[in-house]
């Protein structure tokens, strides 16, 4: 097989770009202008924000280090659309996003094109060589992947806090009468196993270094925790039982008045409900459970006389099942049951660990600003795993690591059990 060249790979990445940028923009098709502007809490944003954000990722780190680099039009764009980036300037607090009435979206659809053609132009000038900065153009690739998830998250939440509580997408095809495979539990090979990433494909820095760990006799389940059997654990009082939580998760509960996930509603003329991105919908009980908080899964799971399986445990247990799944390039937007008996690890719902989310050993962040995008993190969150119908396919594989504090649930995820063999 004749070796990629530079060349090659560049028009692999600018045939991925292309895509990944339309993408984006597909999924805020349907939505005003007025839609594009709602923050509903601050861990949320605008999807007009995101839109141009991502964008900003781009002209921030390649256009402006590229061979003619010019700044944003106009230079304001370069605080408004900055996160979290301490070493690239200034940015405005997270929670007043929804704030940005100007630009409007016209405006940031129009720069995001610009965007587009810039980098198209930049790309066509290197084409006798390898882009300089290629590295760069795959993290912004991936970065805008991120990002698609988190707009449909985002906009799950903003409407279901908005009065008419409108439907992003159509009503969706569920199989009614479908039944989630039994579960089983299946144990893993115990001794010295390596986790990490560990090929030359992409990965971000908090996947390496790959390194060894030990595994003692476990068994995972095979597929991810139903509402069915989560509402098992609502009906048995598990919100009220304070031997469950951690105090903290118990505190939480209380101030909050929580009685079931996020998105859910039981009434006596309906029964019970889920807003979904497709509106409200019956609780089907052979979906897995999704909109947990940390504390919530791990509540569930010591009900169940289980708990969360490490991330150590979780990788070495996907490592050996096929990556393919419910994702957004192929789902309803919303978690399905297993098709069939094989084991449901990618896709569908982001599952807890138990893991702090904390760096390998001999970890070392990126270089320069890109050096804040995973490290500055590693305190007072936990690891998820796997992946959810809201996660390009393209964008997962088994070292991918995600984190959010324990609170957290407006994401699409549930829990995996898992159970010590000693």
């Amino acid at each position: 097989m004749k070796p990629e060249t530079g060349v090659d790979r560049l028009n692999t990445l600018l045939e991925s770009y292309l895509k990944i940028r339309r993408d984006s923009e597909k999924i805020c098709e349907g939505l005003s202008a007025e839609d594009c502007q709602l923050q509903a809490m601050p861990d949320v944003s605008p999807p007009k924000w995101h839109l141009a954000h991502t964008s900003w990722f781009f002209e921030r780190f390649l256009l402006r280090t590229g061979p003619d680099p010019t700044p944003p039009i106009p230079p304001l764009y370069d605080h408004l659309f900055n996160s979290y980036y301490e070493t690239a300037g200034s940015f405005p607090p997270r929670a007043q996003r929804g704030l940005l009435s100007r630009p409007g979206l016209d405006e940031v659809i129009a720069w995001r094109h610009d965007v587009d053609r810039r980098i198209l132009e930049l790309s066509s000038d290197e084409k006798q060589g390898e882009l300089h900065n290629s590295q760069i153009l795959e993290i912004g690739l991936h970065h805008e992947q991120q990002h698609q998830e988190l707009l449909l998250t985002d906009i799950k939440y903003n409407f279901f806090m908005q009065p008419f509580q409108p439907a992003l997408g159509t009503t969706r095809n569920r199989k009614t009468d479908a039944h989630a495979p039994a579960l089983r539990w299946e144990r893993l090979p115990e001794g010295v196993h390596t986790i990490g990433h560990v090929k030359e494909t992409f990965a971000f820095d908090n996947e390496r270094p790959a390194h060894r760990i030990y595994i003692n006799p476990v068994a995972l389940a095979s597929r991810p925790a139903t509402n069915g059997e989560y509402l098992d654990f609502i009906r048995a009082g598990g919100y009220r039982q304070v031997e469950l939580w951690l105090s903290e998760g118990w505190n939480w509960v209380r101030a909050h008045h929580l009685q079931q996930p996020l998105y859910w509603h039981y009434d006596d003329h309906h029964g019970w409900r889920q807003f979904t991105l497709h509106g409200w919908e019956s609780l089907a009980m052979h979906e897995p459970v999704c909109h947990l908080s940390y504390f919530e899964a791990d509540a569930f799971a010591r009900w169940c006389g289980a708990r969360l399986p490490t991330e150590q445990e979780w990788e070495v247990f996907a490592r050996r099942r096929p990556l393919t799944g419910h994702f957004f390039d192929f789902s309803d937007l919303h978690p399905a049951p297993a098709h069939d008996d094989a084991s449901q690890v990618y896709g569908d719902v982001w599952e807890w660990t138990s893991s702090s989310y904390a760096p390998y050993p001999g970890y070392q962040p990126l270089a320069g600003s890109l050096g804040e995008y995973n490290g500055k993190f590693m305190v007072n969150q936990y690891v998820l795993r796997g992946g959810s119908c809201a996660t390009p396919w393209q964008h997962i594989r088994p070292s991918y690591r995600n984190f959010f504090p324990a609170t957290a649930r407006w994401q699409f995820t549930g829990v995996r059990l898992a159970k010590d063999l000693l």
